[in-house]
């Protein structure tokens, strides 16, 4: 077996060895300096390699840097059982018995996706724990989850994003094969796997990269130091995290990639990152012979990562759409603090409903400036931006990790999940949305480190004593009943008020599913009227109309043309005449218009 890896750290007249451990004991291999013989087409030179006539998979290794005896885990480790400050562990990738060889994969366009945390979505919080509720997700009708992230993190249960070992999958929530048995299991269901990547920071225990070589630049972002993308040794950097996206899609089957915070990879290259990993998957996917998808979290408002790369664009999949978020949060909860400030109207939101973007070279009083490019509403489909009403972030990141069905009333619950799912974006719902589930989903870790728990504990504090909130109401996230809280109670969708909004949600998705209308990606045939005195909004996708009363009273609510039927109501109450359909207060219909 030859073990490779890529430490310009150590000088070539240093060494590296690397140290095999097995039932007999420990062994050191020498490695050899590649600086004079190595690839053309990899001319970056730091790259060492030994071949290890006892190694197998199953067996666990180490690296040792020059005159350091502290074993170090592998850079690209498949396998950290022991934890990020481990030995790394031989796998093999083909030695899994997949059952999908049918699956043709799912193509973005029309899906409805899911997100969910792995380590609060089942009791056991283990990929096995999800694969138990996937008749629950077929029979919702949810057509991709989408999991935060998996790589492995030091301690037992965190949000994955202080992942350090991007290429091992976390080993308490089952390893690398129980992932495979989770995406399988997904497939067998007809349901996709996207998982969400962070490449744009590493956590704060566990990162050894920089002892290896220049993986990291000087630069910091809000949550650690900026990888290195476009200075000296940036080629094997970039060539870390593409391989890594691809090792995700084409050895775990992985159907796409959530991609975290992209405004956070500073990137001064002609091709940027995004562009070259979008490349690439495009040609893995041509290969696989399925669809592969790329979706990008970004705060820019740039549809260039969006855009064909025909057309000057990066050619990703999808974006998510935090201001179609923000203007629909806002004008169901009220709330106008904060990055809501420029939101709360219903104009705001039938502006994003047309054209997904609110802040498009307009101002924005939270951050002080212009922000944002307007979309081409005429060329860019409305399904490359996903819309949601709630979100890891949008829930975790508040003090309380309080979702908006502690707050809302059901009516007003049902309103919100109409227009999202009834939107012309890709809607996503957040896990345990869909029966308006009461446990919060709050910001927890699990550092072994005493002073760093201390630090990350401090830092919440002081974030929300900034914005009025008392130091005692914040939950401590180290506290381990800060993560038990936020796991789903699977006995809520029996209640009956559970009961209720599942079978709401239920028929939206069943309806998307079979109106034609409902998933059309034309943003320029999306008509939006409104009155904001009246509190009312009618979206119209072809021949099908949204109506909504956000009032608290009955009232008529005019509609273009003559409803034919009503498709699905969230009250009993209400009638139609032509021009108008009349509904209970905190309500909405959903109805087909006569043609």
């Amino acid at each position: 077996m030859r073990f490779r890896v890529w430490a310009p750290a150590v000088d070539s007249a240093g060494s590296v060895r690397v140290r095999i451990r097995t039932p007999d004991g420990e062994s050191d291999h020498p490695m050899s300096s590649e600086d004079d013989d190595h690839p053309a087409a990899e001319p970056t030179p730091g790259w060492w390699s030994a071949s290890v006539s006892d190694a197998a998979p199953g067996t666990d290794y180490a690296f040792l840097l020059g005159d350091d005896d502290t074993p170090l885990p592998d850079p690209r480790s498949p396998w950290q059982p022991e934890g990020v400050h481990g030995f790394s562990r031989v796998y093999a990738d083909d030695a899994f018995a997949w059952t999908d060889d049918a699956w043709t994969g799912r193509a973005l366009p029309g899906a409805v996706v899911y997100e969910l945390h792995v380590g609060t979505f089942s009791a056991s919080g283990t990929f096995d724990g999800v694969a138990e509720h996937l008749d629950h997700l077929a029979g919702l009708g949810i057509d991709a989850v989408e999991l935060l992230p998996v790589n492995a993190f030091n301690g037992t249960h965190n949000w994955g994003y202080d992942g350090v070992d991007w290429y091992a999958v976390q080993e308490s929530y089952g390893g690398p094969d129980g992932l495979k048995r989770l995406v399988d299991a997904c497939h067998g269901r007809g349901i996709a796997v996207f998982l969400d990547v962070v490449y744009n920071h590493l956590g704060p225990s566990g990162n050894y990269l920089d002892r290896f070589g220049p993986y990291l630049a000087r630069g910091t972002n809000t949550w650690g130091q900026n990888l290195n993308l476009d200075g000296n040794g940036s080629d094997v950097v970039r060539r870390h995290i593409i391989d890594n996206a691809l090792r995700w899609l084409r050895d775990f089957h992985v159907d796409g990639l959530r991609v975290d915070a992209v405004h956070a990879l500073p990137d001064s290259r002609a091709i940027h990152l995004l562009e070259e990993m979008a490349t690439e998957v495009d040609a893995l996917s041509t290969f696989l012979g399925r669809p592969l998808t790329l979706i990008a979290e970004s705060d820019l408002n740039d549809p260039r990562l969006v855009t064909e790369r025909t057309a000057g664009g990066y050619g990703l999949t999808a974006q998510w759409s935090d201001d179609f978020h923000h203007a629909l949060h806002t004008v169901l909860t009220g709330e106008r603090q904060g990055y809501y400030a420029d939101f709360g109207s219903l104009e705001t939101l039938a502006q994003t409903l047309r054209s997904a973007f609110f802040h498009a070279d307009t101002w924005s009083s939270f951050r002080g400036r212009r922000h944002g490019r307007p979309v081409d509403t005429g060329r860019t489909p409305g399904f490359r931006f996903l819309g949601y009403v709630q979100n890891h972030d949008q829930i975790g990141n508040r003090a309380l990790g309080d979702r908006i069905s502690t707050g809302l009333s059901p009516g007003l619950l049902k309103v919100g999940a109409a227009l999202v799912l009834c939107s012309p974006f890709t809607p996503m719902l957040f896990m345990g949305e869909e029966w308006a589930a009461r446990t919060p989903w709050q910001f927890f870790s699990s550092h072994p480190e005493a002073e760093l728990a201390a630090a990350v504990g401090a830092g919440r504090v002081a974030e929300f004593a900034e914005h009025g909130w008392d130091a005692d109401d914040v939950p401590d996230p180290q506290d381990e009943e800060t993560f038990r809280r936020s796991k789903l109670d699977w006995t809520e969708p029996a209640s009956e008020q559970g009961a209720d909004m599942l079978a709401f949600y239920r028929q939206l998705i069943a309806l998307r599913h079979r109106l034609p209308d409902l998933t059309d990606p034309r943003l320029r045939e999306v008509q939006v009227a409104w009155s904001d005195d009246d509190r009312w909004l009618v979206l119209v996708r072809g021949s099908t109309a949204v109506a909504v009363n956000l009032a608290g009273e009955r009232q008529g609510v005019a509609v273009p043309g003559t409803p034919a039927r009503i498709e699905l109501a969230s009250s009993p109450g209400f009638s139609y005449r032509p021009g108008e359909v009349l509904l209970d207060g905190e309500s909405v219909a959903v109805l087909s218009l006569a043609v």
